[in-house]
């Protein structure tokens, strides 16, 4: 069967795979990673897939549908996000117009949220496979494209036409088939909305093709960016899922559960050594795990087993919190790891608590500390906006992040994803000041809130992020660290010129020009 694995057009450099999809600031740009995963479970299975990443590529619609004309896919995979997920949508509907037969399918976090209600915004979509959807699609893929070869024998066919009888029964017949696919919500033959049971998780991760081989097979890695990262880069996971329960996460709450499943070593291991070989020019993997570091007993085998084989030459960074032991940091960074991704969130204890992030501003600081001393460079991710946030504890937080100086930081006001505890909690205050998802961004895609408490309007939540970034950024010790830093480390010098390249032009200029929310 041909399918169509597509990142639809949007905003330029748009990111939908982000955990907050918007146009960043840094330019940082992500893979289509969970959409490229299952691209290659379906070649496995035996399709042939054309994939597609429109916003890496620059390419409109119109140019998306002219490049697959002659490809004629049978099936569409659409990946989504909640900011785009209209324009998502109407990819589906143009696309059903050009090639009338086609089987439009939705994945991603929002439609996971939302199955039932993304698929009544049109009568073009046939189904969502929401959660962890690699085996569904499969599934799916394996059912029409039987279902198709069956019925194409010839022999239903009047004038070159089936006839209504033999095809009013084939749609009873997938009907019922596709009842039984689990993770699956669809649009049956008489127009009902059906949504089957879920999907359990996948257990064994080593079944799926490593994502590296098909990012080599389809795509061009050179626009993908992350601002804290050495470009080029290769992103990769070895597990799924996250153990804690953070209210705001979207990933382990909407596709892949909260328990950590693992690859094994050896399979990531091989992965690393794929990348050495094959993508000469690469300058760091990142590894996009919710959180690495969850289970630090395998975070110390991998370590272990990259200096063994050689797979640490490549410079790689990843997710963690912020309690790893100075030992097992150490470990990392013998093992080739030059930075971490830290979600830090608030300098307010109370708020840390409220949104279940189980640590401690103490243990932060050791952390932070003890990262440094190991030699490993932290980017540090403040939000703020959270339950029980104030003007009060907007400060501390910026007081935090100074204090902590972690090599690069952003801030960005909350967004409450549906599927999430967060976004349930913040609906039933009324403080979600719109549920047109349009209006999730700002006119240039930039991260901005729906949320607005009786304190504090998302308006300034966003203006306290603008500033807090100047305050940061601009302060002549950090300038002259980064300095330092490109001369001590020239490999560095690409990193920091790129992103700053970019981040500057807006950080001298508010993110809201002007209020777009009200009477919303």
């Amino acid at each position: 069967m041909k399918i169509l694995a597509l990142n639809p057009p949007f905003l330029p450099k748009y990111s939908r795979e982000s955990r907050s999809p918007a146009v960043t600031k840094s330019g940082t740009l992500y893979y289509p990673m969970w959409l490229c995963y299952a691209a290659g479970y379906l070649e496995k299975a035996g399709h042939e897939v054309r994939l597609i990443d429109a916003p890496a590529s620059g390419m409109s619609l119109d140019k998306v549908i002219d490049s697959v004309r002659g490809f004629a896919p049978d099936m569409a995979v659409l990946d989504t996000s909640t900011p785009s997920i209209y324009n998502d949508v109407q990819t589906g509907e143009a696309l059903k117009a050009a090639f009338p037969e086609i089987f439009i399918t939705l994945v991603g976090v929002h439609v996971s949220a939302l199955p039932e209600d993304t698929l009544a915004l049109s009568t073009q979509i046939n189904a969502v496979a929401f959660g962890e959807f690699d085996e569904t699609l499969v599934e799916l893929a394996n059912i029409l494209s039987s279902s198709r070869n069956n019925s194409g024998n010839g022999e239903d066919y009047i004038d070159g036409t089936m006839s209504s009888v033999n095809n009013a029964a084939l749609d009873d017949v997938n009907d019922n088939i596709l009842t039984n696919i689990r993770g699956l919500a669809f649009r049956d033959s008489s127009g009902k909305i059906r949504k089957n049971e879920a999907r359990p998780y996948i257990d064994d991760l080593d079944a799926i093709p490593p994502v590296s081989h098909l990012y080599h097979k389809h795509l061009d890695i050179t626009p993908y960016f992350y601002g804290h990262s050495r470009h080029p880069l290769v992103v990769i996971v070895t597990g799924r899922g996250c153990p804690f329960q953070c209210t705001y996460c979207v990933l382990p709450q909407t596709m892949q559960g909260h328990r950590y499943r693992k690859r094994s070593i050896e399979s990531i291991v091989q992965e690393f050594l794929y990348i050495r070989d094959n993508f000469p020019g690469v300058k760091e993997i990142m590894i996009e795990d919710d959180t690495l570091t969850a289970d630090r007993k395998r975070c110390r085998e991998l370590a272990e087993a990259l200096i063994a084989t050689g797979g640490h030459r490549i410079p790689w960074s990843a997710n963690s919190r912020a309690d790893v032991d100075i030992d097992t940091l150490r470990l990392m960074r013998k093992a080739g790891c030059r930075l971490l991704c830290v979600g830090f969130e608030s300098g307010e204890q109370a708020i840390l608590d409220n949104i279940l992030k189980a640590i401690t501003l103490d243990k932060v600081t050791e952390f932070t500390r003890d990262a440094k001393r190991a030699g490993i460079m932290v980017h540090g991710c403040f939000m703020v906006g959270n339950r029980g946030e104030t003007k009060e504890t907007l400060e501390k937080t910026l007081k935090f992040a100074k204090e902590l100086n972690p090599d690069t930081a952003q801030f960005y006001p909350i967004m409450v994803y549906p599927g999430t505890s967060d976004y349930e909690h913040f609906s039933r205050k009324g403080w979600i000041i719109s549920h047109d998802f349009r209006k999730w961004l700002t006119e240039e895609g930039l991260h901005s809130s729906v949320v607005s408490n009786p304190d504090l309007r998302y308006e300034e939540l966003v203006a306290f992020c603008d500033r807090a970034r100047r305050e940061f950024y601009l302060r002549p010790a950090y300038m002259f660290s980064k300095i330092k830093q490109m001369i001590v480390y020239p490999a560095e010098a690409k990193r920091i010129i790129k992103a700053g390249f970019t981040f500057f032009k807006y950080l001298l200029h508010p993110s809201i020009k002007k209020t777009k929310a009200q009477g919303c």
